[in-house]
């Protein structure tokens, strides 16, 4: 093992077998760990999502800020109960794509994915620039201005936890999210109880002047402005997607295990962040410039005793931790649409694939850099960042309700009062979040959402892209198989047996058949008689979509072991001695390489032949990268070993 292998392996820990029958048990989390890892996104949203809702008010917060905070917990239950729905339809994952792809069409499903890759994007960056933000103010101002590297370094910090596995990086952060539910769970509880006595005028001073702005300006007014506000604080809900997203990585009974997440992520959330509103309101708490305002009225609650500034040290701190918590949802849940939406075509294969640690290598890589090129352009600053976070947001819970409301109405044939109530309840929650989506469109739009537009169109037109090549090349490879290994074989009665000293042709095959039997009839016509011995391997995959569940497990073991049985079956019936030997792990390239050190030792005149699609008209970058460059790497490392690989070129269009 090199030094750099050693390294990587300090670093990320030793590899897992993915086909190991506790594989999957070790790395799917409990009902308490998803809250932890995917709920910490909505919690620590209440560190400036109710701010921004609070401060959006004017001068009206006073008298107006009671709505918000009645809104946002039940906004919170009605959405986490439409998207139980979600998880007991799509009990496998996938979230807002999934449900959009399969009852809405893969177009709207393309729409809803492009805006959850932006949306977990920018959860990473504005959690940890907020609690950046949160602990320098801590600090004295001197050190400001390392503020921006600090967060690059916070952000490859978790880019390095992920790698090592969605279990570890929930346990590692778990200690922070703890401490943060303790701590404001009592600061609201305490707050609350100690200013009882002015719930009842925080009752009466809103309906009077809520009478008295609608005498003044009109009930539009109000509504118009109670919505920009409660928009502002629409990150708040993002905790609600990653769980229906990612329910294949929770323990069995996933849609039981689901659902109680659910429940406990709702219930905190809608606890803390409609306290906390309730809190200013008590509190009469008012913004102070370099202060957050949790940090104002909490300073309100601990006052300014020495054990009250250590208090409130300790509760910014827990907060700008679980801010980094939040930000971590974004690896662990990101990364799953990558995935899914690369198994449908739209986006490269190579992020469906499985690291040794068993995660979303790429896909944790690609949302890093992502998110490290959004914190420089944005220079980290919060309030720009929370204009282009909440608009998909909403974007993504429209498309995905209005696909429960489709599957209701098309599913009349449930018992008709079931029906009835889903489907009313649905229509209930869409018209909510479409409404909030139009006003977040229009009042922001012009303040930076149209960035936000932009970069989801972009993200949309490249995935067209990307599936037009892919639908192509697919047509392209089933009409070789179709016109090349369509006809049935059996196996004849008389066997060839194979000579280890003989001359040995090693043949790499994958999914296609009609390319495997090119390659060999290729090699019989270019070396007449030579070789002796054909050797056929192959490696099954073990990617997102295959670990999903044991039966898909087995289903790609026996879907390769019958590719293998089809070659050597072709050869015996043409009088050559043929062998097929199979592997699987997460890295093609390198289980191919193992097999190949065992034919070499087994036969030692092999000569390897792998296969490589060329682009007469598109061969470029772009497609080498769409299209895994594994020949290439494979031949590297077989020279390194002393022996011989042929790439043979295969020309599709």
């Amino acid at each position: 093992m090199t030094f750099l292998q050693q390294f990587t392996q300090f670093l990320l820990g030793k590899p897992r077998n993915p086909l190991k029958p506790g594989a999957q048990r070790h790395i799917a989390l409990v009902a308490f760990l998803a809250w932890v890892g995917l709920g910490a996104d909505g919690l620590s949203s209440s560190c400036y999502g109710p701010e921004e809702s609070f401060i959006a008010l004017g001068p009206h917060y006073t008298s107006l800020g009671l709505y918000i905070a009645i809104a946002t917990m039940l906004t919170v239950f009605i959405i986490a109960l439409a998207y139980n729905q979600v998880i007991t339809l799509f009990p496998s994952g996938g979230g807002g794509y999934k449900v959009a792809t399969q009852l809405l069409g893969p177009h709207a499903g393309l729409i809803s994915g492009a805006a959850l890759i932006v949306d977990y994007v920018l959860t990473i960056t504005i959690s940890v620039a907020s609690g950046t933000d949160a602990f320098f103010s801590l600090l004295p101002a001197r050190f400001f201005g390392d503020k921006l590297f600090a967060e690059a370094c916070i952000i490859i910090l978790l880019i390095t936890l992920n790698l090592r596995g969605m279990k570890e990086s929930i346990t590692i952060l778990m200690p922070i999210f703890i401490g943060f539910v303790a701590t404001h769970f009592f600061l609201i509880i305490y707050g609350v109880a100690s200013h009882k006595s002015g719930l009842p005028s925080v009752f009466s001073t809103t309906l009077h002047n809520t009478l008295q702005i609608s005498h003044q300006a009109g009930w539009l007014f109000i509504m118009a402005l109670l919505l920009r506000a409660y928009s502002l604080g629409s990150g708040t809900y993002t905790g609600i997607e990653a769980v229906s997203n990612n329910v294949n990585r929770l323990v069995e009974p996933r849609i039981r295990t689901g659902k109680w997440t659910m429940f406990y992520m709702a219930l905190s959330l809608s606890f803390t962040a409609g306290g906390i509103i309730l809190l200013y309101l008590l509190w009469q708490a008012h913004p102070v410039y370099g202060q957050t305002l949790n940090a104002v009225v909490f300073h309100q609650i601990l006052g300014d005793s020495h054990t009250g500034h250590l208090m409130l040290s300790i509760t910014l701190l827990l907060e700008a931790g679980l801010l980094l918590v939040g930000a971590n949802t974004g690896f662990l849940a990101g990364p799953s649409v990558l995935a899914n939406m690369s198994i449908d075509g739209w986006l490269p294969n190579r992020f469906h694939h499985l690291s040794s640690r068993l995660v979303t290598q790429n896909g944790i890589i690609v949302f890093g850099l992502a998110a490290l090129l959004i914190l420089w352009l944005s220079g980290g600053h919060v309030s720009w960042l929370v204009i282009l976070y909440s608009m998909n947001v909403f974007l993504t819970f429209s498309l995905s309700i209005l696909g429960l409301c489709v599957y209701w109405l098309k599913n009349k044939k449930v018992a008709s009062t079931r029906w009835l109530a889903h489907f009313s309840f649905s229509v209930f929650a869409l018209l909510i979040t479409v409404s909030i989506l139009i006003v977040t469109l229009i009042s922001k739009f012009t303040f930076g959402g149209w960035v936000t537009v932009v970069i989801t169109s972009l993200v949309v037109i490249l995935c067209l892209l990307i599936k037009k090549h892919y639908t192509y090349v697919t047509k392209k490879l089933h009409d070789i198989d179709v016109r090349m290994a369509s006809q049935p074989l059996e196996m004849p009665q008389a066997v060839i047996p194979l000579k280890a000293s003989a001359a040995t042709a090693v043949i790499m095959v994958g999914r296609h058949r009609g390319i495997g039997l090119y390659n060999l009839l290729w090699i019989l016509r270019l070396f007449p008689q030579h070789f002796k011995n054909f050797i056929f391997l192959t490696v099954g995959i073990v990617d997102v979509g295959s670990f999903s569940a044991q039966k898909e497990l087995t289903a790609m073991q026996t879907s390769s072991n019958a590719m293998l049985e089809y070659f050597v079956t072709y050869c015996q019936q043409q009088g050559l001695a043929a062998k097929g030997m199979a592997a699987y792990g997460t890295d093609p390239t390198e289980q191919l390489t193992m097999l190949s050190k065992k034919v070499m030792k087994e036969f030692p005149n092999a000569i390897f032949f792998a296969n490589k699609l060329i682009f007469s008209k598109k061969d470029n970058w772009i497609t080498r990268f769409l299209h895994n460059e594994a020949a290439i790497t494979l031949q590297r490392r077989l020279n390194l070993l002393g022996a011989q690989l042929v790439i043979l070129p295969m020309k599709i269009d």
